[in-house]
């Protein structure tokens, strides 16, 4: 991939984050509603890409 658009794609993902949080903010969306949801979708994705494999020894 060539690097402009590496980092137009980038980009592109940092404007999306940053126009989700302002949306969410300006709808009155709680802070710690937020944070709980975001860190639930991080919780589901980890757990998603294991691939079965345990993280013990």
């Amino acid at each position: 991939m060539p690097l402009p658009h590496f980092l137009l794609m980038i980009l592109a993902v940092v404007v999306a984050a940053l126009l989700t949080l302002w949306a969410s903010f300006a709808a009155g969306v709680p802070e710690m509603a937020f944070l709980l949801i975001a860190l639930s979708a991080a919780a589901l994705i980890h757990l998603g890409h294991r691939n079965g494999h345990d993280h013990r020894g």
